[in-house]
């Protein structure tokens, strides 16, 4: 849901959502209330989060970045600066782990220098 926020405005988002909950495997009402509210919450901090990324980023901006990586990216940064109840240690780790499994080769490394800058 979050990776497609790059690729529609905030208009269309719920219809988005609604197109993922109605195609995506294994997910109940709950989670899926759950998902489309942290995925609309994150939208709304959008442009705070990349301006966040942007500060520590060095030689790259936010418009350069591989579409996952920018993802997992605003993601963490969501979950360090606006989620009380996620430790930033968690957040980054979990960043990295999903870097490995859906990022380009060099895409943990670099998310975590990114996220460590700003923790």
């Amino acid at each position: 849901m979050l990776f497609g926020a790059e690729f529609h405005n905030a208009e269309e988002m719920p219809r988005q959502i609604a197109i993922y909950e109605q195609n995506a495997e294994e997910i109940d009402e709950k989670e899926g209330e759950y998902l489309a509210k942290k995925c609309q919450d994150i939208v709304s901090h959008i442009e705070e989060i990349d301006a966040k990324i942007n500060e520590v980023a060095t030689g790259w901006k936010t418009s350069r970045m591989g579409k996952a990586d920018l993802t997992l990216l605003r993601l963490a940064v969501y979950e360090m600066k606006y989620e009380e109840d996620t430790p930033v240690k968690v957040a980054i780790n979990e960043a990295v782990e999903l870097a490995k499994k859906y990022g380009a080769e060099n895409s943990p490394s670099f998310i975590n220098g990114v996220l460590a800058k700003l923790a």
